[in-house]
């Protein structure tokens, strides 16, 4: 039981929102008491809420946002009311209605909708902008929006093609050895973009894109020299390009074209001592209109809750590496 301190009372006009915000068996209010530690209890359209003060001015203000939704025609889901909780907990400006109310259609009108705050300003950036960077950690959506754009894009034929690059460091960026054709050679590199287009398009579609060169996929390698008009260009995991590569490939800009470049500078596999092209790009680009830099964090991450908590780990393990690395080197010094 709770330490009853406060109790506020709510009157929902509508019955469907109390069935709505109930769930089936009670499961949507059950999660809200767990995660917010109150007690609700219902009544017909009456909704009562107690608990620590805090607590339950943050319940309010959750449900009041859940109706918000409900009327804006935003189906409820577990997934749904864990990112509306999770907006509702974090410094976002902005209420989990105004950032789910961002989206983009896909195929067959699904859509696929901004879940954070972030992700809203990175879908807006790609609307508003030529060349779009997008620099943050796992499990952010940096590459999932962008091809969700790029399909977008492709349906609505603001772009004929898609064309998908990658630097495939694993490989050493020399191809010729490995067997099969360039779609061969590249296709266990580039898995987790097919990925992302298989939910988007289906499998046959996908196929027959690739079958008639709509959708594209080659090694950062093979970019020199091209010039790619009327096309929705990706460059994934950019953090492995060194300044030279990321300068070649951004000139390839063509005619009608967008470019978005996802990346995590936290895990970069370039041979040690070796730049990475997405580090010093900022610094070259910043001041150009056209392009934008989304930076990304561990609070826009949507998958599973614990990965967010493995991102925040990972980076206090290597704060506290680096400062400790500094004191022995300022130790070294006084010596």
């Amino acid at each position: 039981m709770v330490n009853i301190t406060q109790k506020i009372s709510l009157e929902l006009k509508k019955n469907h929102f109390i069935a709505e915000l109930l769930g089936e068996r009670d499961k949507f209010i059950k999660q809200i008491e767990k995660d917010f530690e109150v007690d609700i209890f219902v009544l017909g359209n009456n909704m009562e809420i107690t608990g620590e003060k805090k607590d339950v001015e943050k319940t309010v203000s959750l449900i009041n946002d859940l109706v918000l939704q409900i009327n804006l025609g935003q189906k409820l889901n577990l997934q749904k009311l864990g990112d509306s909780i999770k907006i509702m907990e974090s410094k976002s400006i902005l209420k989990p209605h105004e950032i789910f109310d961002n989206y983009v259609i896909v195929n067959n009108g699904k859509k696929i909708k901004a879940r954070t705050e972030g992700q809203k300003r990175y879908i807006e950036a790609i609307k508003n902008n030529t060349i779009v960077f997008s620099i943050g950690p796992a499990g952010t959506g940096k590459t999932y929006l962008a091809l969700a754009m790029a399909v977008s894009a492709l349906k609505s034929n603001e772009v004929g093609r898609i064309v998908l690059v990658k630097p495939v460091v694993e490989a050493g960026e020399k191809l010729g050895f490995l067997p099969g054709d360039l779609y061969d050679k590249v296709n266990p590199f580039l898995k987790p973009l097919y990925d992302g287009l298989y939910e988007m398009l289906d499998v046959e579609i996908f196929q027959q894109y690739m079958e008639m060169n709509i959708i594209e996929v080659i090694p950062l390698a093979y970019m020199r020299g091209r010039t790619l008009n009327d096309s929705f260009i990706i460059l994934d995991e950019a953090q492995n390009t060194s300044p030279e590569q990321m300068k070649m490939f951004l000139t390839r800009l063509g005619f009608g074209s967008k470019v978005v470049i996802t990346g995590d500078i936290t895990q970069i596999d370039l041979p040690e001592g070796k730049q990475s092209g997405l580090v010093v790009v900022n610094n070259i680009l910043k001041e150009i209109s056209g392009i934008e830099f989304v930076y990304l964090t561990a609070e826009d991450v949507v998958r599973h809750n614990l990965v967010q908590k493995i991102v925040n780990a990972y980076k206090a393990y290597e704060d506290d590496s680096a400062n400790r690395a500094k004191a022995k080197e300022s130790e070294k010094k006084e010596e």
